[in-house]
């Protein structure tokens, strides 16, 4: 880098905060009901994928399948989802939410759109496009 130039902004650092941040945000906004920000990603993947697999919600959440299995288990204990075994393939679990994950849904959901509002304003949507397609090709870059 030139003399004349500027630094360039520490962008995995900016990145991983924001993460951080964001993550603590949504699991205050659950914390009555119990709801972690990873939680929130269950319901979230559940409610899109009804019967989804055990792997098939780990998949989705990049994580391992026993750290999975746990959050799984607490939801399931807190009334959040239902785990049961699939009749065609008795290896298999298939999630589904049980009613209070549904209404815990509603939450989420009015949650995340509240998030988007706070972390979108001030931005044109030509800036909101610009970070959209800049995060995908991290996402793509690094696999």
């Amino acid at each position: 880098m030139r003399p004349d130039q500027e630094k360039p902004p520490r962008l995995v650092f900016l990145l991983m905060e924001a993460e951080r941040r964001l993550g603590r945000w949504i699991s205050r906004r659950g914390s009555s009901r119990g709801i972690s920000a990873a939680a929130a990603g269950v319901l979230f993947y559940v409610a899109g994928n009804p019967a989804a697999t055990t792997g098939q919600v780990a998949e989705a959440l990049h994580g391992s399948a026993a750290g999975t299995s746990g959050l799984l288990a607490r939801m399931e204990s807190a009334g959040l989802i239902q785990r049961t075994l699939d009749p065609e393939d008795r290896r298999s679990i298939r999630i589904s939410l049980a009613p209070a994950g549904e209404d815990a849904m509603k939450d989420v959901r009015t949650a995340v759109s509240d998030l988007n509002g706070l972390v979108t304003d001030g931005f044109s949507a030509q800036e909101l496009e610009t970070v959209a397609r800049w995060l995908a090709h991290v996402s793509k870059s690094v696999g």
